[in-house]
């Protein structure tokens, strides 16, 4: 794979996204640095079957952007990381106002106007492909027409239905929408469903970002040439501040240590056998949280890696 399609991993070390106590869900600031954690790594995983393809619906137009808001306690991608003598930022304890994490995103996309699931699939016009400006490049393993631009309904954690979106392959849209579908009968929660642009792969690490993403292209974590399933659209990671990477004392996000504990119950977490898991799993997708040598809990992907 060519050089200039691999030069965004040096800030896609995602400091995850391209993310307080109580029983109550509570709403969000804005993350205006916070970049997407996209996590990888090929691992040991866990059974597939396959799925259907869910009916297509036309894509909603996106609202004027809006205003950051106050969040007691933390302000989401406010606060770069320090760093190690070799440049790494530093894997910290997890703040108070992010253990129990119930956070949700102001909408990008104008929510559904009920509880009915909704989702579409269309190529990626000339508007996002702006959009993602140098998440993708000429030479990167699948080219913009292989694209699909998923819009989808999703649970947030406030307990109200959202539209978010995502940039996958082609051949798993169906896939994926079937997913979230099942997600939402569900009413799992998750914090922000959107597309990675530039600006998340030049942010500063925070540590703190939670956005479910999957498309960008780049190397698998820890190489310099090996394609990730995400430069495919083949990857999908899922609430990552609830489900962080950890491989040795690495650990993205970085403050997202207090969730390594999966013996915990608090909302937005996969679980082995969960209904996430029996999803990805019944769409012939595997899990990170399955793997050996690595723990990636927030990583789906069709092909095992």
């Amino acid at each position: 794979m060519p050089g200039p399609a691999l030069r965004i991993l040096a800030v896609v070390v995602l400091t995850t996204v391209v993310a307080a106590c109580g029983s109550e869900p509570r709403n969000l600031v804005q993350e205006p640095a916070a970049a997407p954690t996209i996590g990888d790594e090929a691992g040991v995983i866990a059974e597939p079957t396959t799925a259907a393809a869910p009916s297509q619906q036309p894509a909603p137009t996106a609202p004027p952007p809006q205003p950051a808001a106050a969040t007691p306690g933390w302000v989401l991608g406010a606060t770069p990381l320090p760093k190690g003598p070799d440049g790494t930022p530093l894997v910290l304890p997890t703040p108070p106002a992010l253990r129990d994490r119930r956070l949700t995103a102001p909408d990008r996309l104008p929510p559904p106007g009920d509880a009915v699931y909704r989702s579409s699939a269309t190529p990626i016009d000339a508007a996002l492909a702006t959009r993602m400006g140098t998440t993708w490049q000429p030479g990167c393993p699948v080219p913009l027409a292989d694209l699909r631009h998923v819009t989808l309904s999703f649970w947030g954690f406030d307990g109200r239905p959202h539209t978010g979106e995502l940039v996958v392959n082609a051949k798993v849209a169906a896939d994926i929408q079937k997913v979230f579908g099942t997600l939402f009968t569900a009413r799992f929660p998750l914090e922000d469903v959107r597309v990675v642009e530039p600006a998340d792969l030049a942010a500063e690490p925070t540590g703190d970002g939670n956005t479910t993403a999957a498309f960008v292209c780049r190397p698998v974590r820890g190489s310099t040439s090996t394609p990730s399933a995400h430069s495919s659209g083949l990857a999908i990671d899922i609430n990552p501040f609830q489900n962080p990477y950890k491989k040795g004392t690495s650990v993205l996000p970085e403050l997202a240590g207090a969730y390594l504990d999966r013996s915990l119950v608090w909302p937005g977490m996969i679980r082995k056998g969960d209904v996430v898991t029996r999803a990805f799993a019944e769409a012939g997708w595997t899990w990170g949280g399955s793997w050996t040598s690595t723990k990636d809990t927030m990583h789906f992907s069709a092909n095992g890696r």
